[in-house]
């Protein structure tokens, strides 16, 4: 009996024993599996291009600013992400980016028209600011701000930029300039906000047909204007060449009068300076003896009684 008594002690024992470890094993899964849980709740990936501001439910924003990567984070305390990298947007009709529905819009002119436009813009926020701007738009994430205060905000403000010009400058040869000014004009407007505005450009503009036609016509009449202008200098470029070449010619046709001037006035001094010359050799010996070689023998024939009749050369 006492055999078959400790048989069943022992029994009982080992009974006890599984049953202890079973349970152990069970506590520690389950704190294990506890640990995990909260682990996982507690942490918080920021992904590459982001920040995380921190905000603390029991005492607001933390100072603290997560960059990318895992964070552990006190299950007290959330967590909203920002870009500091550029992130692209749009507003168009076509299913781009972040535009999936028609997010073209319209904007007013001066001269009363309206015009239909597209446009991207990149921005991102700016990373010594955030917690800032956390405050500023009562802790929404920035993807909630894009959607409810950039976009709008965007729309809004090309429309006063816009409402500056007249159709046809928009639509036509100030496309440029005003897509200039509007860079300018939202990068001041959300400054304030700590936004940054990297780049603003319309993709597309359209009008209506009778508009269009009006600016098709200002534009033949400039491309007229400036062919006109092109003519006119070209033949003020050439009445400049004609009075060039007229002036060279007169030029040349004084010189050459001149030159024959000169010549002949040298030929007259010259021949000037022969007779001298030839005047200074003569003596009256020699006159008589060339008045001698070139008489021919005869006596000059004369008629009347008075006439004189001179050998010699002397009446």
């Amino acid at each position: 009996m006492a055999y078959y008594d400790n048989y069943d002690q022992d029994r009982t024992s080992k009974k006890k024993s599984r049953k202890s470890g079973l349970l152990g094993a069970i506590v520690l899964a389950i704190v294990i599996f506890g640990a995990v849980i909260l682990a996982f709740t507690c942490t918080e990936r920021i992904p590459a291009g982001y920040v995380g501001v921190v905000y603390n439910m029991n005492g607001g924003v933390d100072g603290e600013i997560l960059s990318q990567g895992w964070h552990l984070v006190s299950p007290t305390k959330k967590v909203t992400t920002y870009s500091i990298g550029i992130e692209q947007s749009y507003l168009t009709a076509a299913e781009k980016g972040d535009s999936p529905n028609d997010e073209s819009f319209s904007i007013p002119t001066s001269d009363g028209k309206t015009v239909r436009v597209n446009l991207e813009f990149s921005y991102r926020f700016d990373v010594d600011r955030v917690a800032e701007t956390f405050r500023t738009f009562k802790g929404k994430s920035g993807e909630e701000i894009k959607n409810s205060f950039i976009k709008p905000k965007v729309i809004a403000w090309t429309q006063e930029v816009s409402a500056n010009y007249p159709v046809t400058d928009i639509f036509g040869d100030k496309r440029t300039e005003i897509n200039a000014e509007l860079d300018v004009y939202l990068r001041d407007k959300f400054d304030q906000y700590g936004i940054i505005i990297d780049t603003v450009n319309f993709t597309d503009i359209s009008v209506d047909d009778e508009t269009a036609a009006a600016i098709q016509k200002k534009v033949t009449a400039q491309q007229e204007l400036e062919l006109a202008n092109i003519e006119a200098q070209t033949a003020k470029i050439q009445a400049e060449k004609d009075k060039e070449v007229a002036q060279i010619a007169a030029e040349k046709a004084i010189i050459e009068a001149q030159a024959k001037a000169d010549a002949l006035q040298i030929a007259a001094e010259a021949e000037a300076e022969a007779n001298r010359k030839i005047a200074a050799s003569l003596t009256q010996e020699l006159i008589e003896k060339i008045k001698y070689e070139q008489w021919d023998g005869k006596m000059p024939t004369v008629s009347g009684s008075s006439a004189i009749v001179s050998i010699d050369g002397v009446n």
